[in-house]
């Protein structure tokens, strides 16, 4: 976020604070704003993408709805509906209209909804798992699930969709603590034929990513019966991976690398979650298990 909505610094500010932190590729999300990539085309390049988006920001009963549109041609109006459900509904459906691809945003801000509504969503692909914000409950609380928990319920529902990391980011000056909303605290890794913003797109609606809060990943290998998750070493942090199925449940635990889970029947689905020694995470996406 930048000055154009609620963040600190403009959006050339925030652009370079990016790049020259090693970025490929960046959203400005501002809310109900459009920031046109073209103004400020001296800072991309073959290394450095701005793909044009929007935090289409709508309400239902004071309760905030939050549907990012990537890669848009220009500003969109956000919605409202009868339902939270319907608003939601309303404003994913903006973007697919206007040839975007949407993800929903922190359903836990302001315990805004859960796993019950997301289900009913329709033509979304994508759902935040992990911002940087502190505002927004990542862990849950209270009897409220976390946001891991409500990705595994919808996942386990059959809805198939894909775990998004995020900034969030608002504070670019001063002091970078943690009960800021600074920068460089998740993101997303694409698997894609280039950098431009059709093939990142695809990627992340085939769920071809994985997603971070600052463990690094040197592949992710699916093969008829076997994932493996390759972590890339950072000086003596040490790795543990669990997989994850169906109804969230542990399915293995270990601190090897590669960490490699054979795929059996039943499972559902399988998911990882690496966790380095001083708490920071990567999470693939599920790998669909279809019974033989």
């Amino acid at each position: 976020h930048t000055t154009e909505s609620d963040g600190d610094s403009p959006p050339e500010v925030v652009a370079r604070w990016y790049k020259d932190h090693g970025y490929d590729f960046l959203v400005i999300s501002d809310h109900n704003v459009f920031t046109d990539p073209a103004t400020l085309a001296e800072l991309v390049d073959s290394t450095f993408l701005l793909i044009p988006g929007e935090e289409l920001t709508s309400s239902f009963n004071d309760l905030p709805v939050h549907v990012n549109g990537l890669n848009l041609a220009g500003v969109l109006e956000p919605r409202i509906a009868e339902t939270m459900v319907g608003t939601i509904q309303a404003n994913v459906d903006a973007v697919r209209e206007a040839g975007g691809v949407p993800h929903i945003n922190h359903p836990n801000f302001r315990w805004a909804f859960g796993a019950a509504e997301l289900a009913q969503v329709e033509r979304d692909r994508l759902l935040e798992i992990f911002s940087g914000h502190p505002l927004v409950h990542n862990e849950g609380g209270g009897g409220k699930p976390g946001l891991e928990a409500v990705w595994d319920s919808l996942l386990t529902g059959g809805k198939r969709i894909y775990g998004i990391a995020v900034d969030d980011a608002h504070h670019f000056q001063g002091e970078f603590a943690r009960d800021r909303a600074n920068p460089g605290r998740g993101w997303v890794v694409v698997k894609a034929t280039s950098l431009e913003p059709a093939a990142l797109m695809e990627g992340l609606e085939a769920g071809r990513f994985y997603a971070s809060s600052g463990v690094t990943l040197a592949d992710v290998r699916v093969s008829p019966g076997r994932l493996e998750v390759h972590i890339e070493p950072s000086g003596d942090f040490r790795y543990t991976t669990v997989f994850i199925g169906a109804g969230g449940h542990e399915l293995a635990r270990t601190g090897a690398n590669p960490a490699v889970y054979e795929l059996r029947e039943n499972v559902g689905y399988v998911r990882a979650r690496v966790t380095d020694s001083g708490g920071a995470h990567a999470w693939t996406q599920p790998v669909f298990v279809t019974p033989r």
